[in-house]
């Protein structure tokens, strides 16, 4: 399929996230680099790392960019060209792809109707390495996508401690309570993506992006 790939310091970014600058994410990517895989099918996520949290920059991170709430650094490494799902979180998320560029699908949570959302909603965000960038709460995301054919990413994830861990028990008091498959973590899955077939809600329509005849 063919879709325009914007770059996150293009204007229409603006609605989704914002580049984060002043930091120096030299130290943090390398270790990531030293530390992480990157398998050469699908994608690993790990939302909490001990050798990327014991660098000073967590201290930093936690302060400055969460006001001094405990956060976690994980990482989200792979090949990925396909949509799949969409998620959300009580929270911004911090993004920083180490090495290789990397291509975010992003999407609004307020163009959710009735628990649905179309594909054609979705814009791509093209995210040079070394780019920190912070994806707003209302944000829809998902894994990142390889930005050229072949190549693979290495992405840190920064979000507040226990994001994305044990899916907390609770009774489903509404629509969106059916979307919680994780800690601090609503999910929506296209009819086609694992996830869906996995038991998540199906709340995507139209065909699933896949970016790979783009990059």
């Amino acid at each position: 399929m063919s879709m325009k790939i914007y770059s996150v310091y293009d204007p229409e970014f603006k609605e989704y996230g914002r580049v984060v600058d002043g930091y120096d994410y030299t130290e943090l990517l390398k270790k990531l680099d030293e530390v992480s895989p990157c398998p050469e099918d699908g994608t690993v996520y790990v939302p909490g790392d001990e050798a990327l949290e014991a660098l000073p920059i967590k201290q930093i991170f936690q302060d400055n960019l969460y006001g001094g709430m405990p956060i976690q650094i994980g990482y989200c490494n792979g090949h990925n060209t396909k949509l799949n799902c969409l998620e959300y979180h009580r929270d911004s998320e911090i993004n920083v792809p180490a090495t290789n560029d990397a291509i975010f699908l992003l999407a609004k949570q307020q163009e959710i109707v009735d628990g649905k959302i179309d594909t054609s909603k979705v814009k791509a965000f093209l995210c040079p390495a070394g780019t920190g960038i912070e994806v707003y709460a209302t944000t829809l995301h998902y894994a990142p996508c390889s930005a050229k054919k072949g190549q693979g990413f290495r992405v840190i994830v920064v979000l507040p401690k226990g994001t994305n861990t044990d899916k907390p028990e609770i009774q489903v008091l509404n629509t969106e309570d059916a979307w919680i498959t994780a800690r601090n973590k609503w999910l929506l899955a296209h009819p086609d993506a694992d996830e869906a077939k996995q038991g998540a809600y199906v709340g995507i329509t139209g065909e699933n992006i896949d970016i790979a005849d783009c990059i």
